[in-house]
């Protein structure tokens, strides 16, 4: 029982939230701030020395804001009571209300009222059913968090997009908030990722190559074009690209058009999210325009499963790197050197000797050879190379270069509208120099790092990219004269390695050009 006083200081605290299941009209902020002003007019020893107000936070949780912004206010002496529209208000954990309503709040001397529940702490003990009640707010709201689990498990099945966030190059269509729709800055640098991958560049080295260009990373670049995303996976200080970010975009299917939901999940109310396994994700394909082709897609994958080292660094990179299988245990084949002579042999054998496997022994020159020769048997079978080349540039083509300059130089303009607005609240005098200069600095680098992408983008042509390595070869000559990593990663698959040195190749081939291979034989 609290002590009675003269006067008390109050606290108005108000609470709002959809998941919890409130309505919206009778439990609205302003609705239960006025049932507490007029509860304190009636009762003058009552005087409202501040409102605090948690809109869109579940009772189930008391880490709230402006809840732990009036503790805060307790014991600094600033409030001595607290007044509610009713218990489910305060919250609706029953063990977390006892401790605060007969623990906490009694220690500090500090009033209760729940104005519709008829509950004063002044009034002595709790009535008997105030634990009751708080059990059953309690079950209310696991009764809420289950349908609202089940609504959004339903949406999910249906392929609605149902996240805080689209994914980076997607942004959340303005008359459909459950669809997505293409950002055309952002997906021009995810196409592009995946065309470097799929032309066989390691993970890392795309990191780097976006960081050397300055590339706005999704967390900054989200950040840039004014949205409040936090990225919980990295530090704060980090705000370039990654191998963790490359390969979370390499191996996310949205980039197809599909909606991937069920990542993770809550065991329970109060439990913390977890990873689910790939396994149990929920993919619906086809629901919104996809980014990459499926061809490109399937390249990208080949080449991030197959492990294989990037391009371009100093020291021996393996032209098969994680395309060379042993045709008899399935094992990757292992590259040896020897005087200046690369070969190739069975992994199992490599490790485990003769007992597991044979050698299966074959030299890069010779399988190189022999590669070559059946890419051009084949290649050459399409009469109308040209066209062959115009149906390869129209499956990579970029989003329209005019909306791309148009949606940077948009985000460029609101930038510098944000920096004039807060020169004119230093000039008014509502930011202090310091914080005005803190202002000032994080805008000009963000429009530093806006007018360097208006100056790449103006800079790029707007016509279709360049041929990928091997088509752009057989354009000029009519064949191939040699191999290297680029044209191998984007037309082999797979070779299965025999004892007998005999060859089973898989291509890798486009859609497209598929299509001109079928209607040759």
């Amino acid at each position: 029982m609290t002590s009675a006083k003269a006067r008390y200081s109050v606290a108005r605290y108000a609470r709002l939230s959809r998941e919890d299941g409130d309505k919206p009209e009778s439990d609205s902020i302003a609705n239960q701030l006025r049932l507490i002003g007029d509860f304190c007019a009636l009762h003058p020893e009552l005087t409202v020395a501040g409102d605090y107000v948690d809109d869109g936070y579940t009772g189930t949780s008391f880490d709230r804001p402006d809840f732990r912004r009036m503790l805060a206010d307790i014991d600094a002496g600033r409030v001595d009571c607290v007044i509610v529209k009713d218990l489910s208000r305060f919250g609706r954990d029953y063990i977390d209300m006892g401790y605060y309503l007969e623990r906490w709040l009694p220690a500090r001397d500090v009033r209760f009222i729940a104005v519709g529940d008829g509950v004063d702490s002044l009034r002595g003990p709790y009535d008997m059913l105030l634990p009751l009640k708080n059990v059953f707010n309690t079950q209310y709201a696991r009764d809420i968090s289950a349908k609202v689990r089940g609504s959004l498990a339903a949406k999910q099945r249906r392929g609605q997009f149902v996240g805080a966030f689209a994914a980076y190059g997607y942004v959340k269509d303005p008359e459909d908030k459950n669809h997505l729709i293409v950002d055309p800055v952002a997906a021009r640098v995810v196409e592009r990722i995946f065309t470097l991958a799929a032309a066989g560049v390691g993970q890392i080295r795309i990191a780097k190559l976006l960081n050397d260009e300055r590339v706005p990373c999704p967390s900054e670049y989200k950040r840039l074009m004014g949205q409040r995303y936090t990225n919980g996976r990295r530090l704060d200080a980090t705000r370039y690209w990654t191998y963790a970010t490359v390969h979370r975009i390499l191996r996310s299917p949205v980039y197809t058009g599909a909606v991937v939901s069920g990542r993770s999940v809550r065991p329970s109310m109060h439990a913390k999210a977890k990873a689910a396994p790939a396994a149990d994700w929920i993919v619906v394909e086809g629901m919104h325009e996809p980014i990459v082709s499926r061809a490109l897609w399937d390249a990208a994958q080949a080449q991030v499963g197959a492990n294989a080292r990037p391009i371009g660094f100093t020291g021996s990179v393996s032209l098969f790197a994680g395309l060379l299988r042993c045709g008899e245990c399935g094992r990757a084949l292992c590259k040896t050197t020897w005087n200046g002579r690369v070969t190739y042999a069975c992994g199992s054998y490599h490790r485990y000797g003769p007992a597991v496997c044979s050698p299966h022994y074959i030299g890069e020159d010779a399988l190189a050879a022999v590669i070559l020769a059946d890419l051009n048997r084949l290649l050459r079978s399409v009469h109308d190379l040209q066209s062959l080349a115009a149906r390869q540039r129209a499956a990579c083509s970029a989003q329209p270069w005019e909306r791309e300059l148009a949606h940077l130089q948009g985000a460029l303009e609101r930038v510098r509208r944000l920096k004039q607005s807060a020169y004119e609240d230093y000039r008014d005098g509502l930011l202090t120099r310091e914080e005005f200069a803190r202002y000032k600095a994080d805008y000009d680098r963000q429009e530093d790092a806006l007018a360097r992408q208006i100056a790449a983008a103006e800079q790029a042509q707007p016509d279709a990219p360049p041929d990928s390595p091997w088509t752009e070869q057989l354009l000029r000559t009519g064949g191939l004269s040699s191999l290297d990593r680029a044209t191998l990663a984007q037309t082999v698959k797979s070779v299965r390695v025999f004892a007998d040195r005999h060859l089973e190749i898989t291509y890798l081939f486009s859609d497209e050009v598929s299509d001109a291979l079928e209607k040759t034989d």
